[in-house]
């Protein structure tokens, strides 16, 4: 059954009985029901948690503002305070990772610790620019030269299916997100990370995960799934509770 977190615009399904000692974030176009099976496993070990719905998605309505991971962060910070007495572990899956990033980077006393998943913490150094018929259409739609209607078309066009699916403030959430890199979040992060990477991850790569790790300034871990891809939450979720267990140790 979902509650209410935060100041009442933040929804989510609790696991478990007890204080909350863990917070699963989902990924873009997901919703935090990804983390049942994980969360399920984590009850039964009498340890309880909560799998929001990240603004936007599932229960939870849109922000009144748009922004990134940064903003996505000082949203959820007040609901993290409101759901445990202590720091929690936080679990983020895809967009939900840099979210999650941005929370212990920024209110290290909310986050004890986390765990990272398919999450784009640094752009690909595999990512390629967009087509060239796409960047001379909005050269050309920024000097007015063609119309909102045809860039439109252009967007549906050439844009990722993600960038396709959504539109208003939540299109400009994506734009925003995507735009964004934390390398100095990263630099920041002092607790323990563990980071869960499928072998097969084609939205975000392997290479993203080492590279991050680099720089982080704490103690962390690298985890390859083998066999498995971007969705390690519903794929592979006992992987995901061994990580949770290894950082709340």
């Amino acid at each position: 059954m979902l509650r209410a977190y935060g100041d009442g615009n933040l929804f989510g399904e609790p696991f478990g009985n007890g204080p909350v000692r863990v917070l699963w974030l989902h990924g873009w176009g997901r919703r935090g029901q990804d983390f049942s099976d994980s969360a399920s496993l984590m009850a039964r070990a009498n340890i309880a948690s909560v799998a929001l719905d990240l603004p936007g998605f599932g229960a939870s309505p849109l922000p009144a503002t748009s922004g990134g991971a940064r903003h996505y962060a000082e949203l959820l910070a007040p609901a993290l305070r409101a759901m445990s007495d202590g720091p929690l572990v936080v679990v983020g899956h895809s967009f939900g990772g840099t979210v999650a990033t941005v929370l212990a980077a920024h209110y290290p006393p909310l986050v004890r610790s986390l765990v990272l998943t398919g999450a784009p913490i640094l752009r690909s150094s595999a990512a390629s620019p967009s087509p060239l018929g796409y960047r001379v259409l909005r050269s050309l739609h920024r000097r007015r030269m063609i119309g909102d209607a045809r860039m439109e078309a252009a967007r549906q066009k050439f844009g990722s299916l993600d960038y396709r699916n959504a539109s208003g403030r939540l299109r400009e959430v994506l734009v925003a997100s995507v735009n964004e890199s934390y390398e100095s979040e990263l630099t920041m992060i002092h607790q323990p990370v563990a980071l869960v990477w499928g072998e097969n991850d084609r939205e975000v790569p392997f290479e993203v995960a080492q590279r991050g790790a680099l720089l982080l300034a704490g103690p962390h871990s690298l985890r390859l799934l083998p066999h498995v891809g971007h969705f390690v939450p519903t794929d592979a979720p006992d992987e995901l509770v061994a990580a949770v267990n290894e950082v709340l140790l």
